[in-house]
C-alpha cells in the first residue's frame, strides 16, 4: 500500500501546478483558437459559422508575410546580440572578486525592477528627433539635422536588447555557477591557453544556460508588444501590434485570434527545433 502511495506522490505534487497551468493558459488559448475559426462581418460582427478563411487570409497575404518576417527577423537579431553581450558579461561577472561581483550583478539586473514601458519611453526620449541623440550629434559637429531612430528597425532592436539582455545574463550566470573551477585550472596546468580553456571547456558547459537564455529572449522578443508599439509605431508593425490592431481598431477578433495562434505555433516550432539542434550538438553536456 505504501509503495503505491509513493508511486503516486510525484503526480499528486505536480497536480496543482498542472491544473493552475491549464486554467490560466490552456483554457484561454483554446478559446482563442476556437474564436479564430469564426468569420467576421463589419456590419453584424462575429459570425456563428466555422471556417478556416482567417488562416487562409493570414498565410496567403504578403502583408502578413512581411509582418511575420520582420517579427522573427527582429527576434533572431535580438537573440544573437543578447548572446554576444550577455554570455561574456556573465563570464566576467562570475570571475570578479567580491564585493564587485555582487555590485555589478545588481547593476545588470537592476533594470528589471523598472517597468518595461518606462524604460522604452526613456529610449523614445533618446531616439526622438529633438532628443538626446540629436543633441549629442549636434554637439559633436555632425550637423544640425535631427537624428532619429524612432519608427526604425534599428531603434526597436536597441531598445529590446536593453530590455532583454538581463535574462541572458541570468541564464548563463546560473550555468557558470555549476562549473567546477578545478577543471579550468587543470587544463591551464596541462598547458592549454586561456582561449582554449574558454572554447573547449567553459563554453560547452554553459551551453544549457545559453540555450535557455536564447529561448527566453527569442520568445519574449517575438511576442513583445510595448517596446515595438512605442519605438516602432505603425510604421514598423510586428505580429503583436498587428493582433492588437485587429482586436481594438478594426474589432475583427477572429482575425486577431488567428494571428495570435499562428505566432504561438511558429514560436513553438522554432524553439523546439533550436532546442533539439543544440542538444544534439552538445549531447554530452545535456546527458
Amino acid at each position: 500500500m505504501s509503495a503505491k502511495v509513493s508511486d503516486k506522490t510525484p503526480f499528486l505534487m505536480t497536480a496543482p501546478g498542472v491544473v493552475f497551468f491549464i486554467l490560466l493558459l490552456g483554457v484561454p488559448m483554446l478559446l482563442t483558437f476556437l474564436l479564430s475559426l469564426h468569420s467576421y462581418d463589419f456590419t453584424t460582427g462575429i459570425q456563428a459559422d466555422w471556417t478556416i478563411s482567417n488562416y487562409v487570409e493570414v498565410l496567403g497575404d504578403p502583408y502578413f508575410h512581411k509582418i511575420f518576417g520582420r517579427t522573427f527577423g527582429l527576434a533572431l537579431l535580438v537573440t544573437v546580440i543578447c548572446v554576444l553581450i550577455g554570455a561574456p558579461e556573465a563570464y566576467v561577472l562570475a570571475h570578479l572578486p567580491n564585493p564587485w561581483r555582487s555590485i555589478f550583478l545588481l547593476v545588470v539586473l537592476g533594470p528589471l525592477l523598472i517597468s518595461v514601458v518606462v524604460r522604452t519611453l526613456g529610449w523614445a526620449l533618446f531616439f526622438g528627433g529633438k532628443g538626446i541623440l540629436t543633441m549629442v550629434a549636434s554637439g559633436l559637429g555632425f550637423g544640425e539635422e535631427p537624428v532619429s531612430l524612432m519608427f526604425t528597425f534599428t531603434g526597436m532592436t536597441i531598445a529590446l536588447v536593453h530590455v532583454l539582455v538581463p535574462f541572458m545574463v541570468i541564464s548563463v550566470w546560473a550555468s557558470l555557477q555549476k562549473i567546477d573551477p578545478q577543471s579550468e585550472d587543470a587544463a591551464l596546468t596541462l598547458g592549454a591557453s586561456k582561449l582554449t580553456v574558454l572554447y573547449r571547456i567553459t563554453l560547452p558547459q554553459v551551453m544549457p544556460g545559453i540555450l535557455s537564455g536564447s529561448i527566453i529572449v527569442f520568445a519574449l522578443t517575438a511576442s513583445a508588444f510595448a517596446t515595438p508599439a512605442i519605438i516602432g509605431g505603425r510604421r514598423m508593425k510586428v505580429v503583436a501590434t498587428a493582433a492588437y490592431d485587429e482586436y481594438l481598431s478594426t474589432l475583427n477578433w477572429p482575425l486577431g485570434a488567428t494571428i495570435a495562434v499562428i505566432l504561438l505555433v511558429v514560436n513553438i516550432v522554432i524553439i523546439v527545433s533550436y532546442n533539439k539542434l543544440v542538444e544534439r550538438r552538445f549531447a554530452k553536456v545535456f546527458e
